[in-house]
């Protein structure tokens, strides 16, 4: 993460850093970091050159659920340190405060390597997603709490119907056609078979919910790249692990050549499994994200994305059901191109 601007520390604030052990007078630098879009991220640092990030979460308050998780992964998964978690006041903001971890974001690694590095970084990010993986709960849903119970909504899993709800929000009404929102409701119906009875069908793993570049720190070291540090716990389920594949691969064809084979190897060679089609699954999955993108205000960064990703699907709309016939075939990967479907790489944001 890079800082971007002063980040002053408010009262309240300050009272609740000093009853951590971090009293106003020790801090001798703080800074906003780049790349959280809900929440705000501050970098600390104390006279000793010691640094801790602070976290807002300024809207759903996720503090205690995210720094239990992070805790529950820790020894699993690469991730930072939770020293203390609350609030400052009865209404605060929740704060989650941590032990800063060095590394870069892989979105702004990727650009620059070359296929060996880039396959070679995969795999990290692969082995890193598959510790996630292996974290199971007594069912699918979403936490409650603290605790980490998890509780099933009713709908959970509809595919159709929730692409549906979304798609009566203002954003997909004033940037999508008719036509379009018609072709994504077929699509999430041609999609839904591939949710029901298989492996995705109440899978009770952990799912980070945004795993993807901009939440991933990485650095190499004298083995070879590594993971440092998975960040922003703030969309985790529990539910499959394919979820967070289909994130990560959302956008594929805007990585350097090699990357996608590396996670896949890694992923696998580290227990993450890669069942039948589970390229059409992770898909599918992911069609729920999209479409929740599509409820954001139409300024959000990551609206337009998700029209594009969407327009993309659409246009191929038999998809998800096509044979595998590329290199990644092997595992069920990305199907050719059809002929006129305009399947081409998503236009850039």
């Amino acid at each position: 993460m890079s800082d971007v601007e002063t980040a002053p520390i408010g009262a309240r604030e300050s009272r609740w850093l000093a009853a951590h052990g971090l009293p106003a007078g020790r801090i001798v630098r703080a800074r906003r970091l780049a790349g959280g879009y809900r929440n705000d991220n501050t970098l600390l640092v104390t006279d000793t050159g010691e640094r801790y990030v602070l976290r807002r979460h300024r809207h759903d308050d996720r503090a205690e659920v995210e720094a239990a998780l992070t805790r529950r992964v820790a020894g699993l998964v690469p991730v930072a340190e939770v020293v203390a978690v609350g609030r400052p006041g009865t209404a605060g903001e929740g704060l989650l405060l941590s032990r800063f971890v060095p590394g870069t974001l892989v979105r702004d690694l990727l650009p620059e390597l070359p296929a060996d590095e880039a396959a070679a970084l995969g795999v990290a990010v692969g082995r890193a997603l598959a510790g996630a993986g292996a974290v199971r709960f007594a069912g699918p849903g979403f936490f409650t709490g603290p605790d980490l119970a998890v509780a099933r909504p009713d709908g959970m899993g509809d595919l159709p119907g929730f692409v549906d709800e979304c798609l009566r929000s203002p954003g997909p009404a004033a940037v999508l056609t008719p036509a379009e929102r018609q072709d994504l409701r077929r699509l999430a119906s041609r999609s839904a078979p591939l949710l029901a009875g298989g492996p995705a069908a109440g899978a009770d793993r952990l799912v980070h919910g945004d795993y993807n570049p901009k939440n991933l720190l990485a650095e190499r070291r004298d083995s070879g790249w590594t993971v440092t540090a998975v960040l922003d716990w703030e969309f985790a389920f529990s539910g499959s692990p394919l979820t967070d594949v289909g994130n990560l691969l959302r956008f594929d064809r805007e990585f350097p050549a090699g990357f996608v084979d590396g996670f896949l190897d890694g992923f696998d060679v580290a227990g993450g499994a890669l069942p039948a089609r589970w390229r059409q699954i992770s898909r599918a999955l992911d069609l729920f994200a999209l479409a929740d993108l599509l409820t954001r205000p139409v300024d959000h960064p990551y609206f337009g994305r998700a029209v594009t990703a969407v327009r993309h699907r659409i246009g191929c709309v038999g998809y998800p059901d096509q044979p595998d016939v590329t290199r990644r075939a092997s595992r069920g990967g990305w199907p050719a191109a059809r002929p006129g479907t305009g399947c081409g790489p998503p236009a850039p944001a």
